[in-house]
């Protein structure tokens, strides 16, 4: 995955977590531990409770259920390519659909719920300069999560055509102008730690923000 398929660390977690839930429900199920379930053991009809428990007991939408079954068909693929005697176990798993699901409207903030939002963090702090920063970031760029923890001061261009550059999904790089208004205060906020490596919105421990305190952060404000 690292090497050939140059996955992103973000679908090698998502991964992780699925062959983590899979095996630990596998041993439960068959009375083994981890590192004595066999191929063979995980079949068709063990995959299929698996994404069922994880919707029943665990609570996943149909969203999440559809990605454990990608990671779970993207090893059978390589499990097939590798020994070819196992092709038909695999491809019993392979032709498993996806869950289809209902498809939810995009909900946004009107005008003065923007304002009200950015007007909430306490700026005459410095948890709350850096929480105004990234709202208002944010709120004009519409860059994802995973994309605004990410950032680092070199990624922010400021002066005339004043832009974030980031890496996006699918490791797309993209360019998102920001408007006058915004590179200054982008500008006074880099300006209290300017090291170019450094995160653009740091923890109060100067690590990068998590998603978990990133969604903190916006259900506070």
């Amino acid at each position: 995955m690292c090497v050939q398929m140059e996955a992103s660390r973000h679908t090698i977690a998502s991964y992780r977590d699925t062959f983590r839930l899979l095996l630990r429900y596998a041993g439960a199920r068959l009375g083994k531990p981890p590192v004595a379930i066999t191929v063979e053991d995980i079949d068709v009809d063990l995959v299929a409770d698996f994404l069922a428990h994880t919707e029943a007991t665990r609570g996943n939408c149909a969203r999440s259920r559809n990605t454990r079954l990608a990671a779970i068909r993207s090893f059978f693929r390589y499990v097939a390519m590798t020994d070819p005697t196992w092709m038909l176990h695999c491809q019993r798993i392979l032709a498993m659909p996806n869950k289809r699901y209902v498809k939810r409207a995009v909900t946004f903030l009107d005008a003065s719920e923007i304002a009200a939002l950015l007007a909430a963090p306490d700026r005459s702090t410095w948890v709350g300069k850096r929480d105004h920063a990234l709202l208002l970031l944010a709120v004009q760029t519409g860059l994802r999560a995973s994309e605004l923890i990410s950032l680092r001061n070199r990624d922010v261009v400021l002066g005339t055509g004043a832009h974030v550059r980031c890496m996006g999904k699918g490791r797309k790089e993209r360019s998102t102008p920001i408007r006058r208004e915004t590179a200054k205060i982008l500008k006074a906020w880099i300006g209290d730690h300017g090291d170019s490596d450094l995160p653009m919105f740091p923890s109060i421990r100067g690590e990068r923000l998590s998603r978990d305190a990133l969604e903190h952060l916006v259900r506070k404000h």
